[in-house]
């Protein structure tokens, strides 16, 4: 019998094939891309691997019912004619997010009191008590979507933002969020078989998601808590065997993870929290600026980090890009060193033409990811020993 269902995963923008990518590697079935979102269909024990595995996703959501609306009187009354005794109890708590793109309905916490109204008075009228709203920790946590006069009304499956991974209890200045850092490493093709080094790791974000990603170890291991394990008919043997499963296909990592931040307090936050992760056997951190470094190994060497933008700390842009740009030619033959920013302008100062660019956005900021080829001896001298060979 066939128990699959649709879903939704929502993730960042320009991370929808990254995301389908991986969906279909975990045995998604009917996979689509949309913008911000990818939909797919799975059982209940593929909700639960999704939220547990997936590494570019924010949130799975399950869709319940979906509807046209042209007005507050009808949205009320379809909410009012659904079955929500399949999903809650009278005695259950729940909260409601709302996201509006309509002429018609235009305030999304408006629009919320009007849906709980209807799901309260439905309870009320067939129970005789109804559910209460918790909007910190629900029972369940309900996803309501509005399209010009099209409302589809989910339930959230994740809780809290899936970038909240449960090892990162301490940060430093303008922190990357996890799902980001996480998609930037598969986008700048991090397969874990060559030896890693963020040179401003800050509080390590990119270590422990570039060290997960090596060993294969389920993202969201370290957290404390989905929101469908407060639904009526969740199975904790099933996710148990889910958990069980996903831990047997780990693999080992056979080369080097290393950070290193010149603030004494990053290095404290980075190595607390790769603890946290119980990832300190795979990681180095080391206090040391990267302009006094040189490359630690002989081997190829992939490189990602987050430079500062100038945003938040008061730095002379041209200088600091210059300074990049110069260390990565002088000291770091054999690598690919892959940065993002938001700082456009900064870029034109690392003084290196980079082999891609990559729109992305950190928080609301446009940024660029952006690739440079390090090669050993000048790039002209190796077309040179091919052309001779």
């Amino acid at each position: 019998m066939n128990n699959n269902f649709r879903m939704v995963a929502k993730t960042l923008f320009g991370f929808e094939e990254l995301l389908a990518k991986e969906l279909r590697n975990l045995g998604a079935g009917n996979v689509k891309e949309g913008v911000r979102s990818v939909s797919f269909e799975g059982d209940t024990g593929f909700m639960y691997k999704a939220n547990l595995c997936l590494r570019t996703a924010i949130k799975i959501i399950k869709p319940i019912h979906s509807f046209s609306v042209r007005n507050e009187n009808e949205l009320y009354r379809k909410v009012y004619q659904m079955d929500w005794s399949e999903f809650l109890s009278a005695d259950a708590t729940f909260a409601i997010d709302t996201t509006l793109f309509s002429d018609v309905f235009t305030h999304s916490l408006y629009v919320s009191q009007k849906i709980k109204d209807a799901i309260v008075d439905k309870f009320r009228d067939t129970d005789g008590h109804r559910p209460n709203v918790d909007v910190k920790f629900p029972d369940m946590r309900i996803n309501v979507h509005i399209h010009k006069e099209h409302c589809n009304i989910s339930l959230d499956s994740s809780g809290r933002s899936l970038h909240h991974r449960g090892y990162r209890t301490a940060t430093n200045i303008a922190p990357i969020n996890e799902v980001l850092a996480s998609g930037l490493l598969l986008m700048s093709g991090w397969d874990g078989q060559s030896d890693f080094l963020d040179p401003m790791c800050g509080s390590g974000t990119f270590l422990t998601e570039a060290a997960m990603i090596a060993c294969n170890i389920p993202a969201n291991i370290n957290r404390k808590e989905f929101a469908f394990e407060k639904w009526h008919d969740f199975d904790q043997e099933l996710f148990e065997k889910i958990i069980d499963s996903s831990l047997n296909k780990t693999r080992e990592f056979h080369h080097k993870i290393v950070g290193y931040d010149k603030a004494p307090s990053a290095v404290r936050k980075s190595i607390d929290n790769i603890a946290n992760a119980n990832l300190s056997e795979y990681i180095t951190v080391e206090r040391k600026s990267f302009f006094d470094s040189t490359k630690f190994t002989e081997n190829h060497l992939h490189m990602v980090f987050n430079p500062p933008y100038g945003e938040r700390l008061n730095l002379d842009m041209e200088e600091f890009y210059s300074s990049i740009g110069n260390t990565l030619k002088q000291e770091y033959p054999g690598t690919d060193a892959w940065l993002i920013t938001s700082n456009l302008e900064a870029l034109k100062f690392v003084g290196l033409r980079p082999s891609r660019k990559i729109k992305v956005f950190n928080s609301h900021l446009e940024s660029r990811l952006v690739k440079y080829v390090m090669y050993e001896g000048s790039k002209k001298a190796k077309y040179q020993n091919k052309d001779n060979a």
